[in-house]
């Protein structure tokens, strides 16, 4: 219907699932599901146990840079920045503790929060994460279901991992 808006979230690059969202709430409808490499049924030759796993729902995967989205979320609901506060990223690279992260490309100006997911920037995602605490940025994670198991009616879904925000390192903080 016209107030459906459709997601399509990836596992792997040949694993999909499409969910709708009916309104402001998940639906959980599966609307399309696939796995590749495929088998035949038909070729007993072929059936493994490996090859039979529905990858698509069974099988965990790093979510990267779709984190980043709930990062921008949490930092907006905190009422500290606006989609036009001001990030800088230009030095290309930010030390956290004994780790370095990188931007995929060099920011020549500082980018406003709208462009820091706009251009995935890790950096500019670091610091916004670092400026809220760990707790904080975890009980928002929790509360839209990061590492629980989906609720989708296939048997062997997988829940994902969300660690107890006390065991977070820097690194982790600023990268989840």
């Amino acid at each position: 219907g016209p107030h459906n808006e459709h997601r399509v979230f990836t596992k792997r690059v040949f694993d999909l699932l499409v969910f709708t969202l009916n309104g402001q709430q998940w639906d959980n409808q599966v609307l399309a599901l696939a796995n590749w490499p495929s088998y035949n049924p038909a070729d007993r030759r072929t059936l493994n146990g490996n090859g039979l796993r529905n990858r698509a729902i069974t099988d965990l995967y790093e979510p990267g840079s779709t984190l980043k989205v709930f990062t921008a979320a949490l930092a907006l609901d905190s009422g500290r920045y606006t989609p036009s506060s001001l990030f800088d990223a230009r030095e290309g690279f930010m030390k956290i503790g004994p780790d370095v992260i990188r931007d995929a490309h060099r920011n020549k100006e500082l980018m406003t929060l709208q462009q820091v997911i706009q251009k995935s920037s890790n950096i500019g995602t670091a610091k916004m994460a670092l400026s809220m605490s760990p707790e904080a940025h975890w009980k928002m994670l929790d509360a839209v279901g990061i590492g629980q198991a989906p609720h989708i009616g296939f048997p062997g879904a997988a829940a994902g991992r969300l660690r107890p925000f006390a065991k977070w390192k820097p690194i982790e903080h600023a990268t989840i």
